[in-house]
């Protein structure tokens, strides 16, 4: 059987590792990017992961987890860093895997090359997909030398992402419906040294750092396993401190009027490299199903894409996987069943996370000290009285796999409110 997956991220990856298990799948994964073990790190488009349950879940039922827990950080909480006031830390009840996205992209496709024993898997890279025909089940790509190629597949699974090229060729089918929205922010990314030892600074290596501006903008810093920094600085699309910056210059006093301690530990080449470093859009992806026919497969952000508020993207691409791997013993592999029931069984959740990820964290300040007390409430309660008071929503979206179509039933009205609010404050602002 052939199989063709379009997109070497974390959950094409994945797929492949569970589709090579079953021993019955000649498997062959295209990725119009380069080699990502082959790429200089600060010259590819990443972003700081955190890894809860759902996804290491998904990791450990394939015998991966620990091959992937060794290249990150064991994560124990934040510390929030402000100008007028101390860093405040907030403690995690369980720690959650903090990886960079390139290095589980690299960790997944090298295991998936050392379980090859067969040959039962190829990988080519630099190959852009340009076209889909679902009723010849036939694909064109256009290789980095120009070349196009047209190859045959028996399933073909789009795990390419929120552009997916897959996805876009299901709008020419049948009663499909697809949103596509943005979030108000966009990001850069930025690599720092963890460490200066001249100036004495050590930013705790199991802590995510994360500091916030008045204007909303906003910086988030992962340590990564050799004491560096894998960063993402998030901003307003419009009315924003960041595009207008043309020099390296301008770059480190920006960083060191909003941001001193990180201005410390930026080297002068990553100052002139940010500045050529383009902005990355937040998309969100809402489709009415993730199947065509019984051959056709969208996982991932090619189906569900959401803002990285709860840290949940990620997370639901890897469990994915493990769904689809569910149906397929289900169904002892009989994939014309199989592919039809992934979106009957996974849609609803999909569709709810959207929501949890868009209304759970209010913008508003009297809103967002609700929150904290909140979730303060929930967690001493639960801990104290178990049996009568549930964990707080979001302690069970990262510690659980309970689906998150049976966790929106506690927070509805919380999500009701947050959305409200954040409507309100986002209508006024553009």
């Amino acid at each position: 059987m052939k199989v063709t997956i379009i997109g070497a991220g974390p959950a094409g990856s994945l797929l492949a590792h569970y589709l090579l298990r079953r021993g019955q799948y000649q498997i062959d994964i295209y990725d119009s990017r380069p080699d990502p073990r082959k790429i200089s790190f600060s010259k590819y488009r990443t972003f700081p992961l955190l890894l809860s349950e759902r996804g290491l879940n998904a990791l450990r039922n394939i015998g991966l987890e620990e091959a992937v827990k060794s290249h990150g950080i064991e994560n124990t909480g934040m510390i929030n860093y402000s100008k007028n006031s101390k860093p405040q830390e907030l403690v995690r009840r369980k720690p959650i895997l903090t990886i960079d996205r390139n290095t589980l992209v690299n960790t997944l496709l090298e295991k998936l090359e050392e379980k090859d024993k067969n040959r039962q898997f190829n990988i080519y890279f630099n190959s852009r997909c340009i076209g889909v025909d679902f009723r010849h089940k036939r694909l064109k790509f256009k290789k980095e030398t120009e070349e196009e190629i047209t190859v045959g597949y028996d399933l073909l699974f789009g795990a390419d992402g929120v552009r997916s090229v897959v996805r876009t060729h299901f709008l020419n089918t049948e009663r499909f419906e697809f949103e596509q929205s943005y979030l108000h922010e966009v990001y850069k990314t930025v690599y720092l040294s963890r460490i200066n030892d001249k100036l004495r600074i050590n930013l705790e290596p199991n802590k995510l750092h994360s500091w916030k501006l008045e204007d909303g903008t906003r910086l988030l810093a992962m340590p990564q396993p050799d004491n560096t920094l894998s960063c993402g600085l998030v901003f307003k699309h419009k009315k924003n401190q960041v595009m207008g910056m043309s020099s390296k210059s301008e770059v480190r006093e920006f960083f060191e009027h909003n941001f001193p301690e990180v201005a410390k530990l930026m080297s002068e080449s990553e100052a002139e490299a940010f500045v050529k470093r383009p902005a990355w859009n937040f998309v969100t992806i809402r489709c009415n199903r993730y199947h065509q026919g019984d051959s056709v497969l969208i996982i991932g952000d090619a189906a569900h894409a959401v803002p990285p508020t709860i840290a949940q993207g990620c997370n639901s691409a890897l469990e994915d996987v493990i769904v689809f791997d569910r149906i397929l013993d289900e169904y002892d592999d009989d994939y014309t069943k199989a592919i039809p029931q992934f979106t009957a069984r996974r849609i609803r959740d999909a569709h709810t996370l959207k929501n949890l990820a868009e209304n759970s964290i209010p913008i508003s300040k009297p809103l967002f000290l609700q929150f904290v007390l909140r979730r303060k409430f929930a967690r001493t309660m639960n801990q104290l009285f178990p049996q009568f008071f549930a964990p707080f929503f979001l302690d069970l979206i990262a510690e659980t796999t309970v689906p998150y179509s049976e966790i929106l039933k506690s927070a509805k009205d919380w999500l009701s409110k947050v959305k409200k609010s954040n409507h309100k404050i986002l209508d006024s602002s553009y």
